[in-house]
């Protein structure tokens, strides 16, 4: 096991920016949420606890990239930003999330309620759940696990389809294995930036 423990400058660095955009964004927070963000960065703080990686099989650690701070982040030219007819985001559960209809539900609404609390200002819908069977996806039993995959691209383009006029993105959930390509054993989720759609299991 180890602890991540990022250092108060690190933390002032990725909120405080000196980028006029962002200075003047920050200016229009109310005072509760300038004390939130400014609190976010003390030490005695626990908004923002020490990461703890659980075993050297993290994806972290096993697939190590470039860090991004928030202020490059921000100005990714490549970086989609919601609009006022673009300000919706869509979930989609494909297959069950639970036991019964009644956890899948239970589920799904748990997720939309982080998703409004993270994504602050956007508008988080629930689509109708649907079977595995209406994407029309591709699938496979993993030989190793013997646990039934879909294709996470099939996914993807199914979700494309259905993505509403008025959404930002549209994510599919599954409990469901996925993996992208026949060489890969599996994959935690896949998204494509330039359609706004993502499926995760």
């Amino acid at each position: 096991m180890q602890l991540v423990r990022h250092s108060q400058q690190t933390l002032k660095t990725a909120l405080i920016s000196k980028n006029p955009v962002l200075v003047s964004q920050y200016e229009k927070l109310d005072a509760g949420e300038q004390r939130l963000m400014n609190e976010a960065f003390q030490p005695a703080s626990d908004l923002f606890g020490p990461i703890t990686l659980h075993s050297q099989s993290d994806w972290i650690t096993s697939h190590p990239e470039a860090p991004q701070d928030f202020e490059q982040f921000f100005s990714d030219p490549y970086r989609k930003i919601p609009s006022p007819d673009k300000h919706s985001i869509y979930i989609q559960s494909i297959g069950s999330l639970g036991n019964t209809r009644i956890i899948s539900e239970e589920y799904i609404k748990w997720l939309q309620g982080y998703c409004k609390a993270y994504f602050y200002g956007l508008r988080v819908k629930l689509l109708e759940p649907v079977p595995v069977s209406a994407t029309k996806c591709s699938f496979r039993v993993n030989e190793n696990t013997q646990n039934l995959q879909i294709h996470a691209g099939d996914i993807l383009k199914f979700l494309k389809k259905k993505k509403p006029e008025d959404a930002f993105c549209i994510v599919g959930i599954t409990m469901i294995d996925l993996y992208p390509r026949d060489s890969w054993n599996f994959v935690f989720g896949q998204a494509s930036l330039t359609d706004g759609t993502g499926a995760v299991d």
